[in-house]
């Protein structure tokens, strides 16, 4: 249904659309590891039974979406922002940057992005926000479902080289596990410094976020 609204109005501004991606992030609230982004090009006609938000699958599921949306869409790409980036530019902002990076590495231009949330990417493409698109828009929905099983397998990857904080178990998010171990180990470099809870409340470092602001 959004795609349709957005060819309408597109046509209506004698406007070409041409091929649609969708993009989503994936990591925005942790307190460890990269925001993740995907851009996906889906085919007018595709065979994805139970595309949905990727937070409404097991991971399995998600797996085995992620498989056959690679399989069947026209183009598909990640961009990350890294911890170092996330607190120096804030993550609202390495957040889009992640989405630009996915966008722009797709091998194919698209006519029209669809980006979940309310804020635009930083594009001289056309493109629209989707509030809840992950959940409302099957392309944005394949988005969500990319960049959330790259980063969870990144995530396994970076607990054994930073073992400790039982980053394969949490993904980098806040848990009560998370938290206790930051106390007890401090922050790794793959911890976002400016987030509240990584760095004790004596040793804070520049402007506090709070995770997912």
């Amino acid at each position: 249904m959004q795609r349709r609204r957005s060819l309408i109005a597109a046509e209506a501004e004698g406007l070409s659309v041409g091929l649609v991606a969708g993009v989503d992030e994936a990591g925005r609230g942790c307190l460890a590891g990269p925001v993740v982004s995907a851009a996906v090009i889906l085919p007018e006609v595709y065979s994805l039974p139970g595309l949905t938000d990727s937070k409404k699958l097991t991971a399995g599921k998600r797996q085995v979406l992620a498989v056959a949306i690679k399989a069947q869409a026209l183009g598909w790409a990640l961009g990350l922002a890294w911890p170092q980036e996330i607190d120096q530019v804030n993550i609202l902002q390495a957040s889009l940057k992640s989405m630009q990076r996915a966008v722009l590495r797709l091998k194919t231009r698209p006519g029209l992005v669809l980006v979940d949330g309310n804020q635009n990417i930083p594009l001289d493409i056309p493109q629209e926000t989707v509030v809840g698109g992950d959940l409302l828009v099957p392309v944005i929905s394949a988005a969500s479902i990319l960049a959330k099983t790259f980063r969870d397998h990144l995530l396994s990857k970076l607990d054994r080289r930073y073992p400790g904080y039982g980053l394969a178990g949490h993904k980098g998010y806040g848990t009560a596990e998370h938290l206790e171990a930051l106390r007890r180990l401090g922050p790794s470099i793959m911890h976002r410094q400016t987030f509240r809870g990584v760095r004790p409340p004596d040793k804070p470092s520049g402007q506090l976020f709070l995770p997912g602001l």
